[in-house]
């Protein structure tokens, strides 16, 4: 099947917007907006961003939201603008925030009051010229909104207080909006979407994703799954953060192609209230990861509900372990179909087929993807033996912004590439990730890198040293240990105490081992695969 991949994501999700005006596209806390809600308000927002800013088409904004409806109507209206979109994780600190701010040369910042008081700390030492703050209910029905605002504010005290030298409200950013946006002609090799991900640095670098990666992507996914992904009759549930470009593909792109219907979760980690929001919803299709599904198995009340509508579950961003996978398809009486996908590829590589999961693979590439493994002098391997893996197809991205030097290593001129992981390609396209090659920790699908954490713990006066390494836990694939050399009396919980100032959570060392010295190559590298290799091969940290 041919597609035309040289759209832009608006020209496609104009389309959408069209096709399925009355259909519903999100819902969350008990609220849906349709497509026709998602045009009418994006296209608000976008003559917002042209009457009264001074952004400029190509000009980067940062979107730092949780799962709420406010996510596709501020980037649908960015994208619509002719900006760049900066996803930008909510769970972030004011310095992790900073970095991405500053290495995106972001202009400006739409970010959930919730959480708001972390980018004001910093947003001086940035670019960002226009700052727009949503409350959680803005989109909710005038009484729901107001009611449940004042609750998250006054009663249950989850806003602080925080101030910006130019800041509104999102709310009345869309009322001062004057008729209509004016549309921005950008091309499908022009950048719709920075993605930053981790390196072997530890600096966090953006990928730059084209319009093309985007919808070659969603076409590549959407024929891949066809007859599983059904046309206006599915009905997603989305707990994994749409700023992820795992779950911004699955349930922007693909999902609202197809005029299709999310339930947005804006908490997963609250399972109780998860599980609530579930109760009585006919959905059809499940996207997740290895921990979320261990966790809601060993709930009792998820066990309960009706899973008569459940069609598909997909599983991305980790591993996917056997004993989930049984457990999962025992409680819901559905198998799960795991995939393989990195940032830097928009990120879907390859999926189990429809009528073909093989457990324990990550499935067969996409349509007009092609794999192949390489050893250490960059000799492709034959079927069968374990190499790098690398990758070739339209979703492979442009290239690291700002960053020539690592697009240069990872990237070769005719458009392969190396993604750090070790593989097997079967005999029939199958494929095996059996190793990383690089040091990445994987803990519940995002990625943690020794570098950033070993830097910041180096910070402390009394540590001398410190190396950071992932060991097995069967919930989350892997937690971060930190192995520290330490010139005072530290304790275990003052490292982690530390940590949790500057770090998001799941970087913050979950076990803290002592030693008199770390162990060094001849040239005084800290050998972190000896420190690996001392753990158990399997268990929990």
């Amino acid at each position: 099947m041919k597609h035309d991949y040289d759209r832009t994501v608006v020209s496609v999700l104009d389309g959408a917007l069209k096709e399925f005006s009355q259909s519903r596209a999100f819902t969350c806390l008990g609220h849906t907006l349709t497509y026709r809600d998602i045009d009418r308000l994006s296209s608000q927002f976008a003559a917002y961003l042209q009457q009264q800013t001074r952004l400029q088409p190509g000009d980067r904004i940062a979107i730092q939201l949780p799962n709420v409806l406010q996510y596709p109507v501020v980037l649908l209206g960015a994208l619509r603008a002719g900006l760049v979109v900066v996803n930008t994780n909510p769970l972030y600190t004011a310095r992790e925030v900073k970095h991405q701010l500053q290495d995106s040369g972001a202009k400006a910042l739409v970010v959930l009051a919730n959480i708001a008081d972390r980018s004001a700390s910093i947003i001086e030492e940035t670019d960002v010229e226009q700052v727009i703050v949503t409350e959680l209910a803005d989109l909710h029905p005038p009484v729901k909104r107001v009611l449940l605002n004042a609750v998250i504010k006054y009663i249950k005290k989850m806003v602080p207080k925080a101030s910006f030298p130019n800041a509104i409200g999102l709310r009345e950013a869309l009322g001062s909006a004057k008729g209509q946006y004016q549309p921005v002609d950008r091309s499908a090799q022009d950048v719709a979407v920075l993605q930053y991900t981790g390196g072997t640095t530890g600096v966090a670098k953006g990928a730059m994703l084209t319009n093309r990666n985007l919808v070659a992507n969603m076409y590549q996914v959407n024929e891949h799954m066809e007859g599983q992904f059904r046309v206006n009759q599915e009905f997603y549930v989305a707990p994994l953060p749409l700023y992820h470009i795992y779950a911004f593909t699955l349930h922007i792109t693909s999902a609202m192609s197809l005029g299709n219907h999310n339930l947005l979760i804006p908490n997963p980690r609250d399972i109780k209230g998860f599980v609530k929001s579930l109760k009585g919803q006919p959905f059809t299709c499940f996207v997740g990861l290895n921990t979320l599904f261990n966790a809601l198995c060993r709930n009792p009340d998820f066990r309960a509900l009706d899973f008569s509508h459940l069609r598909l579950t997909a599983s991305g961003g980790m591993a996917l372990t056997a004993a989930a996978a049984k457990r999962w398809k025992e409680v819901t009486g559905v198998p799960i179909y795991e995939g393989y996908g990195l940032t830097e590829t928009s990120p879907v590589v390859s999926i189990n087929p429809p009528g073909g999961i093989r457990e324990g693979t990550v499935g067969v590439p996409l349509p007009e993807t092609e794999c192949r493994v390489i050893d250490d002098e960059g000799n492709v391997l034959p079927q069968g033996e374990s190499g790098e893996l690398c990758v070739h197809g339209p979703q492979v991205m442009k290239g690291y912004w700002n960053r020539p030097e690592e697009t240069e290593a990872s990237l070769s001129e005719d458009g392969w590439f190396k993604t750090g992981d070790m593989a097997i390609i079967e005999q029939d396209g199958y494929i095996r990730i059996v190793d990383r090659k690089k040091d990445m920790i994987n803990v519940s699908g995002f990625k943690v890198f020794p570098n950033e954490v070993e830097d910041v713990l180096c910070t402390h006066p009394d540590i001398v040293e410190a190396a950071v390494v992932g060991v097995p836990d069967e919930e989350s694939g892997e937690l971060v240990k930190a192995y520290i050399v330490t010139s005072g009396a530290l304790t275990e919980e003052a490292v982690r105490a530390f940590a949790k100032e500057n770090l998001t959570a799941y970087k913050v060392p979950h076990a803290v081992e002592f030693r008199d010295e770390l162990p060094k190559s001849n040239v005084g590298k800290v050998l972190r695969r000896e420190l690996r290799d001392e753990e158990p091969a399997s268990g929990s940290a």
